[in-house]
């Protein structure tokens, strides 16, 4: 179903909210309701959990599951997509808060959460201003490859970074490796009961994840947690909880950006954005290929900014799509956005009655549920595939997982950005070239290197360029065409340039095929074109390549061209 057309296939509303009740079914509220109670409860311990990567009070992850839910159940096209905090977009904004805190002011320091508040509205407007410019493409920049090695990097700084929750240790090294020399120099200073309790924990995450329980493993934990806290009275006996957590409803706040360096600010918005709404909207689509939804990145675009925006100014941080929760509204059958309110609502709840509960969790079982969330991240079946399938993605894949463990996350965004500037480039400078022919008593043209029994046509040469041509990759192009001339029978006067495959060509390969012109002409061999979309025919004329090859040698298509020709006894 298109996610513009509501459940009739009228065209939507502007706010998809109320497509989406106009077409609801009274016998849908039930799975809503259980729907959404599930969301809020597998979202609890990540919405504690996951603002600690980001050095954030818990309570800002709670805020964060709150204001977002209704934002995007509003503006939001998906119906069944939950928006939340995420693993990776926290991790990167954790390297985006302290490039910020190095270059800004001393008193800053004690402002940390309006700062992840202030760049979540700035999240939220560059969604908007790449909706105003229809730029929903920009989800698709970051490959799939790309992203797998990206977030397996980024899983493993995530992994790192909970040495000090499960040893109780103050570690203060970044990087993967000098943690880890840190620990083992503060050997002495490990908090046992702190570290069997993690560890403890982060196993009964592994096994209940493997046997497929029923309840999501971070429930179970939390609830086991604030039991044994409880129980054994943990705060006494030195394992640290997680404190007083507010009782209020967050507020409308508007942080003040002034004493912020722009620049920076902009930036790590902007990286911060990237990361979150590219990894969105791959969730987004995940999801909605196994029901056969459709997913707008365009429309995306509003309900992301809409929920940042809220996040921002109720004062949460960056939110994008949550695969977790999005992944338990498909199981339980959660049928529409009401589901998001519902989990709303839950959580307003927890806030206000659950507080003194959810004080004496241990920051033990969050450091396991961070852990176990980052091996989660780590997805060896796909670097397998891409292994198996491509190794040159592989190695990019690889390539975008060195960036946040060798030069940190925020410098592996831009390592992702460039690995995936160069695999697009690579593609691009090598366009697949093919020499073409017959089979005997069959219709079409065949590759011959890939066909055994396809043969030449006497007389002349087909080659076929499947890519554009540009600048960058004319010299490839015409090395291509010169090995063809070199190979050529002396009883072929004529080469057919197949431009079918061609979306674009620019002046330098314009330039560069007047080239190999006149070195085929010196050779008695001319040239033909066949195919040619209008755009690439009006830059070759403009060029004045077609007037030199002669508008006669132009053709619609090789079929045409081959009767043009036989009958003219050209060939």
């Amino acid at each position: 179903m298109s996610a513009t057309t509501d459940l009739k296939g009228k065209r939507a509303s502007p706010l998809p909210v109320l497509s989406s009740l106009s077409g609801y079914q009274a016998n849908w509220i039930k799975s809503d309701i259980s729907a959404g109670l599930a969301v809020a409860a597998v979202g609890l311990p990540s919405a504690i959990a996951y603002p600690a990567i980001a050095g954030l009070p818990p309570e800002t992850g709670i805020y964060a599951s709150i204001l977002p839910l209704v934002a995007y159940a509003f503006f939001g096209p998906s119906r069944r997509l939950i928006v939340g905090p995420d693993a990776a977009t926290m991790t990167v904004l954790a390297a985006v808060l302290a490039a910020l805190l190095a270059t800004a002011p001393p008193e800053a320091a004690g402002h940390r959460t309006a700062i992840a508040a202030l760049l979540a509205i700035g999240v939220g407007v560059y969604c908007l201003i790449a909706k105003l410019l229809r730029l929903g493409v920009i989800a698709n920049f970051l490959s799939r490859p790309v992203l797998t090695g990206f977030f397996a990097g980024i899983s493993l700084s995530i992994l790192v970074g909970q040495i000090g929750r499960f040893t109780g240790v103050d570690v203060g090294s970044e990087g993967l490796v000098r943690p880890v020399v840190e620990l083992i120099g503060k050997f002495n200073a490990i908090h046992w009961p702190t570290f069997f309790l993690a560890l403890s924990m982060f196993a009964l995450l592994i096994v209940l994840r493997a046997r497929r329980f029923p309840i999501p493993g971070p429930v179970v934990v939390v609830v086991l947690g604030v039991a044994l806290s409880a129980a054994l009275d943990f705060e006494a006996k030195g394992i640290a909880i997680v404190g007083d957590i507010p009782s209020r409803l967050p507020s409308l706040s508007l942080p003040d950006p002034t004493s912020l360096p722009f620049g920076t600010l902009a930036l790590g918005a902007g990286a911060v954005f990237l990361v979150g709404f590219g990894s969105g909207v791959v969730t987004a689509r995940s999801f909605a290929a196994t029901t056969g939804d459709h997913v707008d990145s365009n429309r995306e675009l509003i309900g992301f900014g809409a929920a940042n925006i809220a996040a921002g100014v109720f004062g949460a941080f960056p939110v994008t799509a949550s695969d977790a929760r999005t992944a338990v509204n498909y199981a339980v059958g959660g049928r529409s956005q009401v589901v998001s309110l519902v989990a709303a609502a839950a959580l307003v709840a927890t806030i206000l009655y659950l507080g003194p509960a959810l004080r004496i969790l241990p920051i033990a079982a969050l450091g396991a549920i961070l852990a176990a969330t980052a091996v989660s991240l780590i997805d060896i079946g796909a670097l397998k595939q891409l292994w198996h399938i491509s190794r040159m993605e592989f190695v990019f894949a690889i390539v975008a997982m060195w960036g946040p463990i060798g030069l940190g996350v925020l410098n592996g965004v831009v390592i992702a950005i460039a690995a995936t500037l160069v695999y697009l480039l690579h593609k691009l400078m090598y366009p697949p070239q093919s020499s073409l022919g017959r089979i005997p008593g069959r219709e079409g043209f065949f590759d011959l290197e890939r066909t055994p029994e396809a043969r030449p046509l006497p007389g002349l040469a087909i080659v076929k360029f499947q890519g554009s041509l540009l600048f960058f990759n004319s010299d490839y192009v015409k090395s291509g065409l010169n090995d063809v001339l070199e190979t050529l029978p002396d009883d072929t006067p004529l080469l057919l340039i197949d431009g079918s495959a061609v979306p674009q060509i620019d002046s330098s390969a314009a330039g560069m095929l007047d080239e190999v012109r006149s070195d085929f002409g010196a050779q008695g061999v001319s040239i033909g074109l066949t195919g040619l979309h209008p755009g690439v025919r009006d830059i070759l004329d403009r060029a004045g390549f077609i007037e030199r090859i002669g508008v006669t040698m132009v053709f619609d298509s090789l079929e045409e061209a081959i009767h043009t020709l036989r009958r003219s006894t050209t060939v």
